[in-house]
Protein backbone atom coordinates (compact mmCIF):
# COMPACT_ATOMS: atom_id res chain seq x y z
CA UNK A 1 0.00 0.00 0.00
CA UNK A 2 1.35 3.51 -0.94
CA UNK A 3 -0.54 5.32 1.69
CA UNK A 4 1.63 6.08 4.75
CA UNK A 5 0.90 6.43 8.55
CA UNK A 6 -0.86 9.71 9.82
CA UNK A 7 1.93 12.33 11.29
CA UNK A 8 1.14 14.47 14.17
CA UNK A 9 0.65 17.72 12.86
CA UNK A 10 1.35 19.47 16.06
CA UNK A 11 5.64 19.85 16.04
CA UNK A 12 6.54 19.08 19.08
CA UNK A 13 4.17 15.49 19.43
CA UNK A 14 5.95 15.08 15.54
CA UNK A 15 9.77 15.40 16.34
CA UNK A 16 8.45 13.18 19.63
CA UNK A 17 7.54 10.42 17.28
CA UNK A 18 10.38 10.95 15.08
CA UNK A 19 12.76 10.81 17.70
CA UNK A 20 11.04 7.70 19.12
CA UNK A 21 10.96 5.91 15.78
CA UNK A 22 14.60 6.37 15.57
CA UNK A 23 16.15 5.55 19.22
CA UNK A 24 14.11 2.26 18.65
CA UNK A 25 11.00 2.68 21.57
CA UNK A 26 8.10 3.18 18.91
CA UNK A 27 8.17 1.40 15.49
CA UNK A 28 6.72 2.80 12.11
CA UNK A 29 3.12 1.16 11.86
CA UNK A 30 2.68 -1.36 9.29
CA UNK A 31 0.30 -2.48 6.98
CA UNK A 32 -1.52 -6.10 7.95
CA UNK A 33 -2.19 -8.67 4.93
CA UNK A 34 -5.25 -8.13 5.42
CA UNK A 35 -5.48 -4.46 4.76
CA UNK A 36 -3.19 -5.03 1.76
CA UNK A 37 -5.25 -7.58 0.52
CA UNK A 38 -8.19 -6.01 1.02
CA UNK A 39 -6.97 -2.86 -0.93
CA UNK A 40 -6.02 -4.48 -3.67
CA UNK A 41 -9.79 -6.00 -4.31
CA UNK A 42 -11.08 -2.79 -3.71
CA UNK A 43 -8.89 -1.22 -6.80
CA UNK A 44 -10.20 -4.38 -8.81
CA UNK A 45 -13.61 -4.18 -7.77
CA UNK A 46 -14.08 -0.43 -8.94
CA UNK A 47 -13.41 -1.60 -12.55
CA UNK A 48 -15.10 -4.44 -12.89
CA UNK A 49 -18.09 -3.08 -11.32
CA UNK A 50 -17.90 0.29 -14.15
CA UNK A 51 -17.30 -2.41 -16.53
CA UNK A 52 -20.75 -4.16 -15.69
CA UNK A 53 -22.88 -1.27 -15.92
CA UNK A 54 -24.46 0.84 -18.88
CA UNK A 55 -23.60 3.97 -19.45
CA UNK A 56 -27.62 4.67 -18.64
CA UNK A 57 -27.04 3.28 -15.08
CA UNK A 58 -23.79 4.87 -14.38
CA UNK A 59 -25.41 7.98 -15.48
CA UNK A 60 -28.34 7.26 -12.63
CA UNK A 61 -25.64 6.08 -10.03
CA UNK A 62 -23.24 9.96 -10.95
CA UNK A 63 -26.62 11.68 -10.80
CA UNK A 64 -27.66 10.59 -7.47
CA UNK A 65 -24.08 11.13 -5.78
CA UNK A 66 -23.89 14.60 -7.78
CA UNK A 67 -27.72 15.48 -5.68
CA UNK A 68 -25.88 14.24 -2.44
CA UNK A 69 -23.06 16.48 -2.67
CA UNK A 70 -25.21 19.86 -4.08
CA UNK A 71 -27.63 18.64 -1.35
CA UNK A 72 -28.63 21.87 0.75
CA UNK A 73 -28.93 21.53 4.60
CA UNK A 74 -32.29 21.93 5.65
Amino acid sequence: MKNKPKRPADMNKLAKSIVDIATGEKSEEEFTASQVRSSKGGKKGGKARAKALTPQERSEIAQIAANARWKKAD
